[in-house]
C-alpha cells in the first residue's frame, strides 16, 4: 500500500520561531499516522496581490530556516520556486520542489526544477483544463524527470471565485502520476479582499472529504496557529487542530477505498 501523502505547513515563513512551532506540532501529529509527510513553507510569496504585502524572509534566510526544521524534526521539506535560478539552491534542502499554479506553463522554470532530480509537484493553473497538464508532464519528462506529482487547487469560475471540478482529479490520475488535493487554496477568493486574497476556510473539510472519495493520493494544506493573524492567506488557512481532524477523516475514507481495492 502506498502511503497517503501529506504536504502541510504555513503559507509563508513568518519567523523562525513560528515555523519551528508549527513544524513541531505537525511532526507530533504525523507520527501518530501512517503517512508520507512533507513540511511546507514558502520563503517568498512572489505573487501577492499588493506590493505592500508581506512576502517572506527571502531565499537565503528561508533555506537556513528550512534546514533547521529538517534537521531538528527529521522531516522532509516541500517549498516552491518562482524563478529558474532558485531551483538548484532550493534543492539543497527540499525533497519536493513545487511549481506554483500561475507558473505551471513556464518552460524554463519546469526544466530547472526537473534537473534537480527532486520530486516535482506542479499545481494545475486555475485557468487550465486538467487534460492540458499533459503538456506540463511532457516538458518534465523531456529533460529526464519522471518523479512527478500533480496538484488540483481549483479552477477560475468568474471573478474572485474558484470551484473544484472533482472529475478533473479523475482526468489527471489517468496520466499515471500521484494527484494531490490542495484543500486550502481551493477555497480562496483570489483578490477577493481588494489588496489581499479572500477565502472561506469553512469549506476546506467538505472539499477534502470529497476529493479523497474521488481517489486523490494526498493532501496539501496550509495551517497556522492563528489563521486570522497570518501574514499571508489567512482566510483560507486552518488551525493545526482542525487540520488533524480533517486529515483523520480523509484517512478513514482512503482506507475504505484501499480495502475495497478501488485504489492501491
Amino acid at each position: 500500500m502506498v502511503k497517503f501523502k501529506v504536504l502541510a505547513g504555513p503559507c509563508v515563513i513568518e519567523s523562525e520561531e513560528s515555523v519551528m512551532y508549527i513544524a513541531e506540532n505537525l511532526k507530533s501529529i504525523m507520527d501518530t499516522y501512517n503517512v508520507d509527510f512533507y513540511f511546507k513553507a514558502s520563503f517568498d510569496k512572489a505573487n501577492r496581490s499588493s506590493l505592500k504585502s508581506y512576502r517572506g524572509p527571502g531565499l537565503d534566510e528561508g533555506i537556513k530556516i528550512l534546514e533547521k526544521v529538517k534537521s531538528k524534526y527529521n522531516v522532509k521539506i516541500v517549498t516552491d520556486i518562482h524563478e529558474s535560478c532558485q531551483a538548484s539552491k532550493v534543492a539543497s534542502v527540499a525533497d519536493i520542489i513545487q511549481i506554483p499554479a500561475f507558473l505551471c506553463r513556464q518552460t524554463d522554470l519546469l526544466v530547472a526544477a526537473a534537473k534537480t532530480n527532486k520530486i516535482i509537484n506542479v499545481k494545475k493553473a486555475q485557468f487550465l483544463a486538467p487534460w492540458d497538464m499533459k503538456n506540463v508532464i511532457e516538458k518534465l519528462k523531456g529533460v529526464g524527470c519522471d518523479n512527478i506529482m500533480l496538484c488540483e487547487r481549483g479552477t477560475t469560475f468568474g471573478y474572485n471565485r474558484l470551484v473544484v471540478d472533482m472529475t478533473g482529479i479523475v482526468e489527471m490520475k489517468k496520466f499515471g502520476y500521484p494527484v494531490i488535493f490542495d484543500a486550502t487554496h481551493s477555497v480562496q477568493m483570489p483578490g477577493g479582499n481588494g489588496t489581499t486574497t479572500g477565502g472561506n476556510r469553512e469549506y476546506v473539510e467538505y472539499l477534502a472529504r470529497a476529493a479523497t472519495a474521488v481517489g486523490v493520493d494526498g493532501v496539501f494544506a496550509e495551517v497556522h496557529p492563528y489563521p486570522d493573524k497570518a501574514l499571508s492567506d489567512g482566510p483560507n488557512m486552518i488551525t493545526i487542530e482542525k487540520f488533524e481532524e480533517v486529515l483523520s477523516q480523509m484517512l478513514e475514507i482512503n482506507e475504505i477505498l484501499v480495502r475495497r481495492e478501488i485504489i492501491v
